[in-house]
């Protein structure tokens, strides 16, 4: 809790003196005679109006602060990765998981386990989901629907099947991208107009598309979907 700020017991103290304030307005009098009465609402209603965002900002950043404690203190644990399950069933163990893995992403290949030799799950490049996309489950969390907004972002999952004394072990990775636009998608108009300090130009059309093709940088692994994904296997394996 942020010192100096006690929270009010009801919310609706911090905008209530405003909402009474404007439910009281009347016409100003100076001098005997009505000094527009529209004008002067018009500016009081401005001036209650910015004293009315201030209080809501306020209470907005109590309200924050007190989720963001209880989310502090309700973290959940951490899921093991790779997730153990006891199983001896190899086939219903696979096609278990590919079911699973299939509800984040599409299945680009699978490689099934070869002796010794782990079997591995490779997923399509997935473009991340937004705020405005909730029935996509390959971003977990606001923050990653946030980033996924406001940035062009790409997933790709790898899902390993390894067997172990008893069972078998089911490694969770997730790689994350985002575009690199190396060039300007197109000219600003005044790069597209003649110049008279130049001779003219044959070429017409002086409006050309980015200089380059995109490519994308890798940011390294998206550890809250695999937990997500991980949490997900353990709980369809405990069943």
């Amino acid at each position: 809790m942020i010192q100096g700020l006690r929270p009010p017991s009801d919310p609706l103290e911090l905008i209530l003196p405003e909402i009474v304030a404007l439910a009281t307005l009347r016409p100003l009098h100076i001098r005997g005679s009505v000094c527009a009465p529209g004008l002067v609402r018009a500016l009081v209603f401005q001036l209650l109006a910015i004293r009315m965002l201030r209080r809501l900002l306020l209470l907005l950043t109590l309200v924050s602060v007190g989720l963001g404690s209880g989310c502090a203190m309700n973290r959940p644990t951490a899921t093991p990765n790779p997730v153990y399950v006891a199983a001896n069933n190899e086939e219903a163990v696979w096609e278990r998981t590919v079911d699973v893995v299939h509800e984040y992403f599409e299945i680009a290949r699978e490689n099934r386990i070869l002796g010794s030799q782990p079997g591995v799950i490779e997923t399509k490049y997935k473009v991340g989901a937004g705020v405005f996309e909730p029935w996509h489950s390959d971003a977990h969390g606001l923050e990653s629907r946030v980033e996924g907004t406001l940035q062009s972002i790409r997933r790709r999952a790898y899902i390993s099947v390894a067997a172990s004394q008893g069972g078998y072990l089911i490694g969770v990775e997730v790689f994350k991208e985002i575009e690199d636009v190396p060039g300007i998608a197109n000219q600003t108009a005044g790069g597209a107009t003649f110049q008279q300090g130049n001779p003219l130009r044959r070429d017409l059309d002086l409006v050309v598309g980015q200089s380059a093709q995109s490519g994308w940088l890798v940011l390294g692994r998206d550890e809250t979907l695999e937990q997500e994904i991980a949490r997900r296997l353990q709980a369809e394996f405990s069943r």
